[in-house]
């Protein structure tokens, strides 16, 4: 489905966007993928490229630095020749009461999970609005459309993230380029999987199918909006959550 196609994508060394890189490199295409530093995913990531007989670029940047990112953004334009497809994946948590809440841990997050999305896709899109082509995807959450106690900037994030796709969306619909968002809800990861079982049991009674997600469900998801298969879908926000947003 994407053979012939480059994306980059951040947050690529584990979780939901360790996934993605998986599924198009399964279906041809050439990712490059932006981490905070050299990672353990590398080596895994560049031999199942090989056996797909396409290939995976593990760059690195901190998304919270706005000079370093920009900088290393625009080399990795340069030299790949461009992007068909951009995900912004990249994001952290850092939970707590909003009374309590330090300006620091405020700041860290939008700055990751918001800012650098701006910041990326103002450089990428710049390219896909000159070969009038491409699709950007930005990871959301389900707590940026019902919030959730304890995070408060993680949800303001989030939800920014899905203003942002939307006024994006009309802005570079006309020259050829596609904006859409991904809210996961409950999804199977190394940091759920941390949450102890009372905890996760409550969880799960709130989603109607009574079952977590997986980074699969994340990444196909992603794949459909990567893919052409996606050609008249602009400008919305795909819910992966078993129900939970209904």
């Amino acid at each position: 489905m994407l053979k012939g196609k480059k994306a980059l994508i951040t947050g690529s060394s584990r979780g939901i966007g360790k996934e993605i890189v998986k599924v198009f490199l399964e279906n041809g295409c050439e990712v490059y993928g932006l981490c905070s530093k050299p990672s353990a995913s590398k080596e895994e990531l560049t031999q199942y490229a090989c056996e797909y007989n396409t290939k995976f670029t593990e760059i690195c940047a901190d998304c919270g630095n706005s000079v370093e990112l920009t900088s290393v953004v625009k080399e990795t334009l340069s030299i790949s020749g461009g992007f068909d497809i951009l995900i912004n994946n990249a994001g952290i948590t850092r939970d707590g009461l909003s009374f309590r809440m330090k300006l620091e841990d405020w700041n860290d997050v939008l700055r990751i999970n918001l800012t650098s999305a701006f910041l990326i896709s103002q450089i990428i899109s710049s390219d896909m609005i000159r070969k009038r082509k491409g699709s950007i995807i930005n990871m959301s959450s389900i707590v940026g459309l019902h919030g959730q106690g304890g995070q408060v900037n993680y949800a303001a994030s989030k939800a920014g993230l899905i203003g942002f796709t939307k006024s994006l969306a009309k802005e570079v619909a006309g020259r050829g380029v596609r904006v859409n968002a991904i809210a996961p809800g409950f999804i199977d990861t190394e940091m759920t999987q941390a949450v102890n079982e009372e905890a996760r049991n409550a969880w799960l009674e709130t989603i109607p199918m009574k079952k977590a997600g997986s980074t699969r469900d994340v990444a196909n998801t992603a794949l459909f909006l990567a893919s052409d298969m996606s050609s008249y879908v602009t400008a919305q926000v795909i819910g992966v959550d078993g129900g939970m947003g209904a």
